[in-house]
């Protein structure tokens, strides 16, 4: 089991920067793999970035050079710094944990980027 909890979100003029943060409820270095999705209105959800317990990281084309994805072991907590963002970019952006076969979810943080 492993509880994950967002925050940093908030409204942000195109062009700007914002930081998201995902606290995990244990040590990330035991769970395999990390991630970011995002889900704007209407549409499905998607991935966004992941990253692994080895450190190996992955992003979707359309984030690619301006979104970036770490952790912080000491902390159990998982960043995405975002800048260069775009309208549509706006979602609500939920954490994911997946590990032993499961996955495990935030309860998302809104991302608003509009002028």
């Amino acid at each position: 089991q492993v509880q994950l909890v967002e925050s940093g979100g908030g409204l942000v003029q195109p062009g700007g920067s914002l930081t998201l943060s995902c606290a995990a409820s244990r040590s990330i270095r035991s769970i395999y793999a990390m991630g970011w999705y995002r889900q704007a209105p209407g549409k499905q959800r998607e991935l966004v970035a992941t990253i692994t317990s080895g450190g190996r990281t992955n992003y979707a084309d359309s984030v690619k050079g301006r979104f970036t994805i770490s952790g912080d072991n000491a902390k159990n907590t998982v960043y995405l710094q975002m800048n260069s963002l775009k309208p549509e970019d706006t979602a609500v952006y939920y954490c994911n944990a997946g590990d032993s076969g499961k996955n495990y979810w935030g309860q998302g943080t809104q991302v608003t980027v509009s002028s």
